[in-house]
């Protein structure tokens, strides 16, 4: 899976439990921070994503839920 890939599937996911526009949710997520598989083997991606608190914390949750189906991308 893609960085690319992952942000479609987050802003989906998003856009499908809680509304809103694709364009409000890529702006709220930011972009995928992708590191070396080899010094983060558990999970290689991190996102910051910034917005309304209720914004960020319905991101934050579903990252959660991500990293366990997702903890491997590529750049």
């Amino acid at each position: 899976m893609t960085a690319a890939d992952l942000i479609d599937r987050i802003v989906a996911q998003l856009v499908r439990r809680h509304g809103g526009t694709v364009r409000r949710w890529k702006t709220v997520l930011g972009k995928v921070r992708v590191y070396d598989a080899e010094t983060h083997p558990h999970c290689n991606w991190s996102l910051a994503p910034s917005g309304a608190a209720g914004d960020v914390a319905a991101v934050e949750k579903l990252l959660d839920e991500l990293r366990i189906t997702y903890p491997i991308v590529t750049g």
